[in-house]
């Protein structure tokens, strides 16, 4: 072996001997999780659930930062342009997936300057109506809209929004003309709904829970693939005629592009241990939020698959790019 050959294989080995004593240390101060939206909201909920579980596994302080605005995207650019050392995160979700063809340019590229840790937990879709509605199922939304080209008005909140962009879906899997009517903001939605302006809404079902437990709202189905467990009596869309329609809201934790994967694998298996905790369960759930985790690799595949889907949606809807 030859002089340089040998100062190359020295400088490797070192750099490899160094990052695994630093990983051996980490984490050895307070952590952060950025959030892309106001204190308060669910996210922000679920974020600060696993946080406290995760500060007590780790021995540090987990910090919740709220950055809301802008689609998420200054939340999302702290990040990247935060040191890959596995002390800041962000707090992903569908808006991560929704912007990355929403927005002309970023100052990131969301699949390239993150690495994805594991999802957090899901949060159900629902079609809804008013109980005073005439439509008892899905089914018969469906053969009005079909019978009606035009005439149904279907609700969401504003344009661009997870809720916008499954209502939008939720068109083009029907195959048939409806008018997508935007509001701004869940309260305005449901207040159109039980004044009649609007015959369905595509909604989380967090906000609207206490709306439809109370008997103002009925929900005619679910889009995601399975039932859920927050209404197990309420089929879902496959089931009420529509097979190819799924839409789920979801949230994930992230790292910058560049972080050691023991960190990443550290960090993975506390935030395993910290959804899985039967307390934070228990919280999530009364949230109205799936607990459900992933592996990075599972969770990475998982954003480029929802920035695919929502991506196609937002073309083929002639959503006005920002």
């Amino acid at each position: 072996m030859n002089l340089l050959n040998r100062r190359v294989l020295v400088v490797l080995l070192a750099a490899t001997l160094a990052g695994t004593g630093w990983a051996q240390t980490y984490p050895n101060k307070p952590l952060r999780i950025v959030v892309p939206f106001g204190a308060g909201g669910v996210a922000d909920l679920t974020a600060r659930t696993v946080a406290q579980k995760l500060s007590q596994n780790l021995g540090q302080p987990v910090v919740v930062e709220n950055r809301p605005g802008a689609g998420g995207v200054g939340a999302s650019e702290t990040v990247a342009k935060s040191a890959p050392d596995g002390y800041t995160l962000l707090l992903m979700s569908n808006a991560s997936a929704v912007s990355a063809t929403l927005f002309k340019s970023l100052p990131y590229d969301t699949v390239k300057d993150f690495i994805p840790v594991s999802t957090l937990g899901f949060f159900d879709i629902a079609v809804v109506t008013a109980t005073e509605s005439r439509f008892k199922t899905l089914g018969e939304v469906l053969a009005y809209a079909r019978a009606n080209p035009g005439k149904l008005n279907v609700g969401s909140i504003n344009i661009g929004s997870t809720q916008n962009l499954a209502a939008e879906l939720f068109k083009a899997n029907a195959g048939v003309d409806m008018q997508i009517v935007p509001f701004n903001g869940t309260p305005a939605v449901v207040n159109a709904l039980r004044g009649g302006q609007i015959d369905v809404a595509v909604e989380i079902v967090s906000p609207i829970m206490g709306q439809i437990k109370g008997g103002a709202l009925r929900a005619l189905a679910v889009t995601d693939t399975e039932r859920s467990a927050m209404l197990p009596e309420v089929p879902t869309t496959k089931e009420g005629g529509l097979p190819n329609y799924q839409a789920s809201s979801w949230n994930a934790l992230a790292l910058p592009a560049g972080t050691p994967r023991d960190v990443v694998i550290r960090l993975h298996r506390e935030i395993v241990a910290a959804v899985s905790d039967p307390e934070v369960n228990k919280k999530l759930r009364e949230l109205n939020i799936e607990p459900r985790t992933q592996t990075p690799e599972q969770t990475a595949a998982w954003l480029q698959s929802e920035i695919k889907r929502w991506g196609d949606v937002i073309v083929k809807a002639n959503v006005p790019r920002q």
